[in-house]
């Protein structure tokens, strides 16, 4: 099914959903449908909070309706002005509807989907043909939403619904969905003790001991590349002057999420971005031609207001530390530079066996800059792409306030896309901070600068891998490399002589002493998903051996501590 049809199924089956809460809550008004990749979600004004029963009972009475057979399937369509539709919703008392085709209705060709008692009004054109059959179609669950995603309005009760062509797809979907929870980084966050939130600082990771060990590797491997592509590290101030921001241009474009303090009667805002307190950096001495191109990168925390609904575990939070970088340019290394920066990218992403498509975004509606200087940026920004031989794809409109973007969208094992690296191309605040170097003529010329991103967000960087790996983190990022189990009580030293041993190595090994019995804590290490587990007993230490299982395989070998040491040292080195 092409999916302009499969849209018209999943509105239809919406109205089946509508259809359903009404029996359920007659009193209930239509908010409004918004069609998703898998389904769609619509609000309603219901008395109450819907419940997981009150979900079931809805998807219960839909099947009901879609068993009375043909004489209420399927929905009627057809165009309506919006005058029309404006007495006819006004007539039943959809106020929510009204205030739809009042505002972004006004102006567009509707079509008025009519089912029993329910009726919906969308922007478009009608279907050729209705589906002659129910689709197959399941609901998720519901939750509170503002009406249109403004915290100054009611909430309504936003019913989830998967729609698919037949029961196949559906039940392919939903073993996905099901694969997604047990993969979800907040609930794994949690089993292993990666990280935490609190009341105390809303929105703001609290990172325990495991996720701070796999941070400082993802740091770690970051800094392997900065020294590979000559980069120098630097560190810029929290918290800054609010007239720099205004010189930079967030202010005008950013500072509704932007947080603000005070200091002696001087106004003062946290950082959102590194890149104005970069600028300052290059602005303290005059630079020659010579020191070009200069790049500067930061592993610099930022703070960015977010609502409280937005907020996603590691994935949208209100700090988070950017791997941030600033490459200070002459014209003609421009080109040269972004090839570069997208050979970094690469490298970076191929440890991780990332796939991955580009995207070029352009000139937003909200930015900054004469027409001359988008047009020369955004033509550069596609030859570089062209050059690089990689595949890619114009996203209008999405680049930043300041210049065009190169964005680089990965794909996780359960195929979701997320935005991560980026190369911003600047020719805007280089002349905002009045930035200078003197060329090999002895004139002041003004620099080009490249933003880029890697991670992007190491700390939503981080939620990805959880869920790419469902937690099950390669060796070399492992909170916990290797853990040393005695067989009994008598062994203890024996496995604390080993875990040391492997400790002194630079491997990342515990040894469990409890008194517990070897099965429990054998499966214990596997809940924490530790990559070897070491198992010495009498046999064992008569043999010099252990019994070393591998993390995923039902075998085990029989190891010398030495060479358990050196496989493990050598595996780490390459990063397996």
């Amino acid at each position: 099914m092409i999916k302009d049809e499969l849209n018209h199924v999943r509105r239809f089956a919406a109205m089946l959903t509508a259809a359903a809460v009404r029996r359920r809550f007659p009193d209930a008004k239509l908010g409004g449908v918004e069609l998703t990749e898998s389904g769609f979600h619509s609000d309603f004004d219901v008395p109450r909070p819907l419940t997981e029963v009150d979900v079931a009972a809805i998807e219960e009475e839909m099947h009901r309706i879609a068993e009375a057979g043909a004489d209420v399937w399927p929905p009627r369509c057809r165009s309506i002005s919006s005058a029309e539709a404006l007495r006819l919703f006004e007539g039943r008392g959809e106020r929510w509807r009204v205030e739809w085709i009042r505002g972004d209705g006004a102006a567009a060709p509707l079509v008025c989907i009519e089912y029993g008692e329910c009726a919906d009004v969308y922007a478009g054109d009608p279907p050729e043909a209705a589906p002659e059959a129910v689709p197959a179609f399941k609901l998720l669950h519901a939750a509170g939403a503002y009406w249109r995603g403004d915290s100054a309005n009611p909430v309504l009760q936003r019913l989830y619904g998967a729609v698919f062509a037949d029961r196949a797809e559906l039940e392919g979907h939903l073993a996905w969905q099901e694969e997604a929870r047990q993969r979800d980084h907040r609930k794994l966050g949690k089993q292993l003790e990666l990280f935490m939130f609190a009341e105390e600082a809303p929105g703001m990771p609290f990172y325990l001991p495991n996720g701070a060990v796999v941070r400082n590797e993802l740091e770690a491997l970051s800094r392997e590349f900065l020294r590979k592509y000559g980069y120098e590290e630097v560190r810029t101030p929290m918290i800054m002057d609010r007239a720099m921001w205004e010189q930079s241009g967030h202010w005008e474009h950013y500072r509704d999420n932007m947080y603000f303090s005070e200091m002696e009667r001087r106004p003062l805002a946290v950082k959102p971005m590194n890149c104005p307190g970069h600028m300052l950096l290059f602005k303290h001495k005059l630079r020659s031609y010579k020191e070009l191109p200069l790049r500067y990168a930061e592993f610099g925390q930022v703070h960015r207001h977010e609502f409280s609904g937005a907020l996603n575990g590691l994935l949208r939070v209100r700090t988070f530390c950017q791997d941030d970088a600033h490459i200070f340019a002459a014209p003609a290394q421009i080109e040269s530079e972004m090839l570069r920066t997208i050979e970094l990218v690469k490298e970076m992403y191929a440890v991780f066996g990332f796939e991955y498509g580009l995207e070029l975004s352009t000139r937003p509606d909200d930015s900054m800059g004469s027409d001359e200087q988008w047009a020369a940026a955004e033509a550069a920004l596609e030859r570089v792409l062209r050059g690089s031989g990689l595949p890619f794809r114009v996203n209008p409109g999405d680049g930043a306030f300041y210049g065009p973007k190169i964005d680089f969208h990965i794909k996780d094992a359960l195929g979701r896309s997320h935005q991560c690296a980026t190369i911003q191309l600047d020719f805007q605040m280089p002349e905002k901070f009045g930035l200078a170097y003197v060329d090999e003529r002895n004139e002041r010329k003004t620099p080009i600068v490249i933003h880029r991103a890697v991670y992007g967000s190491i700390d939503r960087f981080l939620g990805i891998l959880i869920e790419h790996y469902a937690g099950a983190f390669p060796l070399w990022l492992a909170p916990v490399q290797a853990i040393v189990v005695p067989v009994a009580d008598r062994h203890a030293d024996d496995a604390l002589r080993i875990r040391d041993r492997l400790a002194a190595a630079g491997i990342r090994a515990e040894a469990d002493v409890r008194s517990e019995k070897l099965g429990y804590k054998v499966r214990d290490a596997q809940l924490r998903k530790i990559p070897y587990v070491a198992a010495v007993g009498d046999r064992e230490i008569a043999d010099g051996v252990l019994q070393v299982r591998e993390r995923g395989r039902d075998e085990q070998k029989t190891l010398g501590a030495e060479r358990l040491l050196t496989m493990l040292s050598e595996k780490i080195k390459r990063r397996e």
